[in-house]
């Protein structure tokens, strides 16, 4: 897909109270932004709706209006309680599916396993699927159902960042107080260990990178199959297929090119530069007849293109 058409029109589709009911997120918290950011990188939102009895959900309906959320009111069809809002989203999605050819991509709000029947038949029809829920209540089924998924994560209450806080100025002020009683030698040896033991990035503990076993396994998978340069994005695409949930910030990595800057550091693949665009090829890959640093080629589709390119630049440089 060139870059023309990358862009995607997405229809989103909300189970609200699935959403908010045991999840860790209230309807007054509920906060679509982050999850909403995501899907904007993707494409336009050209369309948005949640569902549920918004009699019991009040608080939440300001917010979602401000997002051009349309609010579809679903009141309880039995003595229990029990909407069908689920129904109503499930015949609403198939039916914007058939109606509108040009919504290509589906999000569906919600972990509830009863949607996978929905999820099937829209990839069926050529749909891509990504679902968006809160991770301890998804059903994995749901994720496998889906081409790729995305978790909303509860916000941290204020009293739970206050008690943080205040737990971190009391450590603070006792450490402070043993400086003063142990003098200059004690600030000197208490600044000696601050720096032992705090890491880089502002005293905020960094999460632990390591390697995740799917990516490691989809690389090998896919250079040894390759007859030229990657396209790194063919990799993160064949690893969400596999993993729909997958996130490499889940395993300490911010971006997707620091995981494979972290698999070259292991030596299962090597970067290479053709032009502006980054490429991946096998650690023992011929990229210059024989001269691992001579003229490269490029992938099989741009052979001629790439051949004239002498040199490339250290990959950790920064462009430019």
């Amino acid at each position: 897909m060139n870059g023309r058409n990358a862009e995607h029109r997405i229809a989103l589709f909300i189970d609200f109270e699935n959403l908010v009911t045991n999840t860790g997120i209230s309807s007054a918290s509920f906060d679509l932004q982050p999850s909403l950011d995501r899907l904007l990188e993707k494409g336009k939102v050209v369309f948005r709706r949640a569902y549920c009895d918004w009699s019991r959900f009040a608080e939440a309906k300001i917010r979602l209006h401000e997002f051009g959320v349309e609010l579809i009111d679903v009141p309880p069809s039995t003595r229990a309680g029990k909407n069908g809002a689920d129904m109503r989203l499930v015949i609403d999605a198939l039916e914007l599916c058939y109606a509108r050819e040009s919504i290509d991509t589906f999000v569906i709000g919600s972990g509830d396993s009863d949607f996978c029947p929905l999820a099937y038949k829209l990839r069926e029809n050529g749909r891509t699927v990504i679902g968006l829920a809160v991770k301890e209540s998804t059903s994995p089924l749901f994720v496998k159902a889906c081409d790729e998924f995305i978790y909303l994560r509860p916000r941290q209450s204020r009293s739970d960042k206050g008690d943080k806080e205040k737990g971190r100025q009391s450590v603070s002020a006792e450490e402070a107080g043993h400086g003063k009683r142990g003098g200059r030698q004690g600030r000197d040896e208490k600044g000696r260990g601050d720096k032992e033991k705090t890491p880089q990035g502002g005293g905020k503990s960094q999460p632990k990178t390591e390697v995740p076993d799917i990516a490691r396994e989809v690389v090998q998978s896919m250079l040894a199959r390759a007859t030229g340069p990657v396209n790194p994005s063919l990799i993160k695409e064949a690893i969400v297929r596999k993993e729909p949930d997958f996130d490499e910030r889940e395993h300490g990595f911010s971006t997707f090119a620091r995981l494979l800057a972290a698999l070259e550091q292991q030596g299962l693949l090597r970067r290479i530069q053709q032009g502006r665009q980054w490429y991946v090829v096998a650690a023992d890959f011929d990229v210059g007849g024989g001269d691992t640093k001579g003229k490269k080629r490029g992938p099989a589709h741009t052979v001629e293109e790439d051949d004239e390119l002498e040199s490339y630049p250290d990959p950790d440089e920064d462009e430019g």
